[in-house]
């Protein structure tokens, strides 16, 4: 069920309507407001839709690389898997071997 949620970001209100808890909603916009008031910063002559759009530019180049470090160490994990497996069976091959002897 949506529910509004008010906001503040940058110093404005807004009311977002959300199926996500209200306490996580209020997260993002902390996030969100805190990536702004950084670029504000940074460009203090920015116009404030240009420090909205740098903001977004920043957290989406942040969920972009972690998205990127989350393949990479399934892709690691994965490999691990596939190389513990063939430990296993040489580790049991060598094993029945030398029972057979």
């Amino acid at each position: 069920m949506k529910r509004s949620v008010a906001v503040t970001i940058a110093g404005q209100h807004y009311t977002i309507k959300s199926d996500a808890d209200e306490a996580y909603v209020q997260s993002l916009a902390v996030l969100v407001d805190q990536k702004v008031r950084e670029v504000q910063r940074g460009a203090k002559s920015a116009a404030p839709h240009a420090v909205a759009v740098l903001a977004a530019l920043q957290i989406a180049d942040e969920l972009t690389r972690s998205q990127e470090e989350l393949v990479r160490e399934r892709s690691r994990r994965a490999d691990l898997r596939r190389r513990v497996r063939d430990k296993s069976r040489s580790i049991r091959a060598l094993i029945d071997r030398e029972v057979k002897a």
